[in-house]
C-alpha cells in the first residue's frame, strides 16, 4: 500500500481501533494455481499479548467456498491479506475556503484502510467452531437491549450450521494502517471539510473527525 508519512495510522494501538471499530474486512488469497480470489466476512481480532506473539484474526467461510478446497490438501499456511475498510467519502472542493480565494482546488477522496498481511489456516472442528460463532454473535449482538444469543437456537440445529462452515485463523505477520484525511491542509480546510461531512453527508461526528483530519477520541 502506498504510504506517505503524514497518512500512515501511528502504530499498532491505532491499527487495532480501526480494526475493532469496522471488522468486516475482504480476504484476499491466492490458489495453487496463482490466482487471486477475494472474499467478504467478518474477523475477530485476538490482539498478542506481548511483542513475541502475533495478532490473531478468526472467522469462517462457507464450506462450499473454493477456499475451503485447501483442507483436502492439508495446505495450512496460505499466505492472505486481510483489508478493512473504515469510513471514506468523497471531499468536494466547494467546501474549501481557498474556492472563494483564488479557485485553485480540485476535489479528492479520503479514507481510513488498514491491511493485515498473514498465514492462514482452515480450521474444521467442532468445538473450535462453536466458540467462534459465539464469540461473534457476542460481539454483534452485545449492544442490543435483548441480544439474541446462540443458545437460543436449537443445539442440533447450531450444530448443524457449524457443520457448513470452515473455520479460518490469520496469524498477522504485518499491519499497516493509512488515514487520508487531509491532515497535511490548513485548519481552516479541515474545519470546513468536517463540517461539510456532517451537514450536507451526514456523517457523524466522529467518522466526520477521522475523515475531516481532525483529533478522534480514542
Amino acid at each position: 500500500m502506498y504510504q506517505p508519512p503524514q497518512f500512515r495510522l501511528d502504530g499498532r494501538v491505532e491499527c487495532h481501533r480501526a480494526i475493532e471499530a469496522v471488522p468486516f474486512a475482504t480476504l484476499v488469497t491466492r490458489d495453487a494455481s496463482g490466482e487471486l480470489s477475494a472474499d467478504h466476512l467478518p474477523l475477530l481480532l485476538a490482539p498478542a499479548g506481548d511483542e513475541s506473539s502475533s495478532d490473531v484474526l478468526r472467522g469462517h467461510i462457507a464450506r462450499a467456498n473454493p477456499l475451503a478446497r485447501h483442507l483436502a490438501s492439508g495446505a495450512d499456511d496460505i499466505e492472505a491479506l486481510a483489508i478493512f475498510h473504515g469510513p471514506q467519502a468523497y471531499i468536494t472542493p466547494s467546501w474549501y475556503p481557498a474556492k472563494q480565494e483564488h479557485g485553485k482546488v480540485v476535489p479528492t477522496w479520503n479514507y481510513q484502510v488498514v491491511h493485515a498481511h498473514g498465514r492462514l489456516r482452515l480450521i474444521d472442528d467442532a468445538r473450535w467452531l462453536h466458540e467462534l460463532v459465539t464469540a461473534l454473535t457476542e460481539r454483534f449482538e452485545g449492544e442490543r437491549e435483548r441480544p439474541w444469543r446462540v443458545g437460543d437456537a436449537p443445539d442440533d440445529y447450531i450444530a448443524a450450521m457449524c457443520r457448513a462452515i470452515v473455520g479460518v485463523e490469520i496469524r498477522v505477520e504485518r499491519l499497516e494502517g493509512k488515514r487520508k484525511a487531509s491532515q497535511h491542509r490548513p485548519l481552516e480546510e479541515r474545519r470546513a471539510i468536517h463540517r461539510g461531512l456532517r451537514d450536507e453527508y451526514g456523517y457523524d461526528d466522529g467518522d466526520a473527525a477521522c475523515l475531516g483530519g481532525m483529533p478522534t477520541r480514542g
